[in-house]
């Protein structure tokens, strides 16, 4: 349709963008056409997430439209990396209804809404290539079209023919010459949002006419099939886009909007609770919740795979006999087990105050050990023989079976601990630091992590992997930003080192060579 230039408009000292329409183009009624109808659709439309229109004219034989001049790559080409982090696509989703709904209220519906027609810039996402608007009350596409090869490697282009559109992204309206009106663009931003969310188009097709019956026809496979990660509700907003009857759809961009706000406010609700505060609020017991589910998880798992021989284990665990599980406004953390999975070593609180419990899972009742008061996030070393435990703003370890407390380091705002087969205790002594290491016998802590402070504000949860070298651990960034960073790393105790594993909404737990992790709703192995 057209050649763009970057160019400088020598009266206000600006760069801008022209778009020309070729040569072999301008003699062309419809094309002119199509090119005076996107002048006159962006002249309608100021907005901050479209394109906006500067000038129109015409030098000779070429018309021209000069335009904003847009900095950054088109969504096209971003999703040749593969698919966006989840913040990431809700936030450039959010912009992109934001823009749509302005033309739709402006009474102008796009009908070519593609990755290759999306601007992703500093400023945030903007729509471009208004060439098949038309106003509401007139988009009407009639006819059929020549089936033509489509290379899936390919940016698909907009067919020429009496469907108007790229195929991949039409609504079935479309694809039946049917009359069409916002919601054909609710339909396409659909197709947009699944591609961000998977990396994969939602309907796809060796042939215009293969991808046309995919429309029709079929439904994509769920995001959350190729995408485990992504929110649940990522999926229902989708479908509802792309309901084959239009008064099915969400009926406005705004509506897909705020569901999108609400998905990012409860992402970020999940991640603030895993980054955690100086006090413990009422957020991060829910997420110990969730952590206490994925322990159980990991050891019904580990027992499981490990033992050939089914073994049953039935776990409930009430609070001991005159001893309470409410710790409103003090914090304890999740219950441990043992690596046999035959111990549980949990905080409860007794006359006030709260200790460290053991309690078999086969036989007895749980035991108090004394000299742990105001104990939280309790470990096991490998042997199942000791406990290390944070209290008075100290990292201690006691005998399984009770005795004397060790004091072995400073910790004044602890964010859990692991102690390794070569016994070695890694731990994070404040909630904005990295991870540190000492000697389960004794002596000078050394660091275990390199915090990059550009990309993380804490180091946390460590896990020892059955080596005894390496671990596990969480990182996160308190401010929420880099979220695409935020997640599992794996390091080693050999140097400070940290290679990324996945991005994820919380800690890790490990058992028999699987990663269990929860994300959203769901734990994941």
């Amino acid at each position: 349709m057209g050649e763009v230039y970057r160019a400088v408009d020598t009266r206000l000292e600006r760069t801008v963008a022209i778009k020309v329409l070729p040569g072999h183009l301008s003699s062309k009624p419809e094309a002119r056409q199509r090119f005076e109808r996107e002048a006159r659709a962006i002249s309608s439309l100021s907005h901050q997430n479209i394109c906006q229109l500067y000038d129109v004219g015409r030098q000779g034989d070429a018309d021209f439209l000069v335009m904003e001049y847009l900095e950054g790559e088109t969504l096209a080409e971003r999703l040749k990396k593969g698919p966006l982090p989840q913040q990431q696509l809700l936030k450039a989703g959010m912009e992109i209804c934001a823009g749509l709904e302005k033309a739709h209220r402006s009474g102008v519906a796009h009908r070519d809404l593609k990755p290759g027609n999306i601007m992703l810039t500093k400023s945030g996402a903007k729509l471009m290539d208004f060439g098949l608007a038309k106003p509401l009350a007139a988009a009407v596409a009639a006819g059929m079209a020549t089936a033509v090869t489509l290379n899936p490697n390919q940016e698909p282009l907009t067919t020429e023919g009496s469907i108007v559109g790229t195929f991949h992204y039409m609504s079935p309206e479309q694809v039946e010459g049917r009359e069409t009106d916002a919601r054909s663009d609710i339909f396409s931003l659909g197709s947009v949002i699944y591609e961000m969310a998977t990396g994969k188009r939602a309907f796809e097709g060796k042939s215009s006419v293969s991808v046309a019956s995919a429309i029709l026809e079929k439904e994509p496979e769920p995001i959350s099939a190729v995408q485990p990660l992504a929110a649940p509700a990522l999926d229902h907003v989708v479908r509802t886009c792309l309901a084959k009857d239009p008064d099915l759809r969400w009926q406005s961009a705004a509506d897909i909007a705020r569901e999108l706000q609400w998905i990012s406010t409860s992402s970020s609700t999940t991640m603030a609770a895993v980054a955690g505060r100086p006090r413990r609020k009422s957020s991060e017991r829910l997420f110990w919740a969730a952590a206490v589910v994925l322990l159980l998880a990991a050891l019904g798992w580990a027992l499981l795979r490990e033992h050939e021989q089914k073994r049953t284990l039935r776990v409930y665990l009430p609070p001991p006999q005159d001893a309470a599980f409410d710790f409103t406004g003090d914090y304890a953390g999740p219950p441990a087990l043992s690596a046999d999975g035959k111990q549980i070593a949990f905080c409860a609180k007794s006359n006030g105050k709260s200790a460290l419990w053991v309690q078999s899972l086969e036989v007895g009742a749980a035991r108090m050990l004394d000299g742990t008061d105001g104990a939280s996030d309790p470990f096991w070393s490998p042997d199942g023989r000791s406990l290390a435990f944070f209290a008075d703003s100290k990292l201690k370890k006691i005998s399984a079976d009770g005795g004397a407390v060790t004091v072995l380091a400073e910790s004044p705002n602890p964010r859990g601990g692991a102690w390794t087969r070569n016994n070695t205790i890694i731990y994070t002594p404040n909630y904005r630091d990295g991870l540190w290491k000492i000697s389960a016998s004794g002596g000078t802590p050394e660091r275990a992590t390199q915090m990059d402070t550009r990309l993380h504000s804490t180091h946390r949860w460590p896990v020892a992997l059955p080596d005894g070298k390496h671990f596990l651990f969480f990182a996160t960034n308190h401010s929420g930003a880099n979220s695409e960073q935020n997640g599992i790393y794996f390091g080693s105790l050999e140097d400070t080192s940290a290679k990324f594993v996945l991005a994820t909404d919380s800690a890790a737990a490990y058992g028999s060579g699987y990663l269990l992790f929860h994300s959203q709703t769901s734990v994941l192995a």
